[in-house]
């Protein structure tokens, strides 16, 4: 048995797909889905464009933004991210996010991966990425009503502050374990090439 792919008596079909609301950043739907055993129920499903997360790597810092989440109805600092737009890859929309939300350009993307905010009741995706080789062009280019600051953060604070009230973004410790993940393989594979052959 495989852990990851078994288990099809699990798994339910959508029948069909009913929009209730149209947001500018959401469509909430009632889907009606049947189970392999022939129960069906409708169930809430929302669908939005993917997003995309940039953990912006200068040094033993990262670059971190802060500005007011209406949902928390605080203050929140995160990592640069935002809606990939429908002419972007998911690339091209953490460029244009780090450029318009800190000024930096990167002279290197590194794809992370990627995960369902919530697979219970979501659709879209967010994409993670590391951006390596930062260049500070000095202008944000922020939407009329976007507003944040960006600054430097040392990486030890942001891993002892992640999951308090100054960062309550769920998605941000996401991002942060995607960086650690690929961060301990550069790492090993960086010590394998250094060790040298015994004579």
């Amino acid at each position: 048995m495989n852990i990851f792919t078994d288990d099809k008596d699990l798994e339910w079909k959508e029948l069909s797909k009913k929009p209730l609301l149209k947001t500018p950043i959401a469509t909430i739907n009632e889907s009606l889905c049947s189970s392999s055993q022939g129960i069906k129920n409708n169930y809430i499903i929302i669908d939005s464009k993917d997003w995309v997360v940039v953990v912006p790597v200068k040094n033993d810092n990262f670059i971190m933004v802060k500005q007011w989440r209406h949902g928390e109805k605080a203050l929140s600092i995160e990592f640069p991210g935002g809606v990939i737009e429908s002419n972007e890859t998911p690339e091209q929309g953490a460029r244009r996010e780090l450029l318009e939300e800190t000024s930096f350009t990167a002279g290197k993307m590194i794809y992370l991966g990627k995960m369902n905010p919530n697979p219970a009741f979501m659709g879209n995706h967010v994409h993670f990425f590391a951006a390596m080789d930062l260049e500070e062009s000095g202008n944000q280019h922020l939407d009329e009503d976007e507003y944040l600051n960006y600054f430097e953060m040392p990486q030890k604070t942001v891993w002892e502050k992640m999951g308090t009230s100054e960062m309550p973004h769920a998605l941000m410790a996401a991002a942060l374990l995607f960086y650690s993940r690929f961060n301990e393989k550069t790492q090993s594979t960086d010590s394998a090439k250094n060790i040298k052959p015994a004579d």
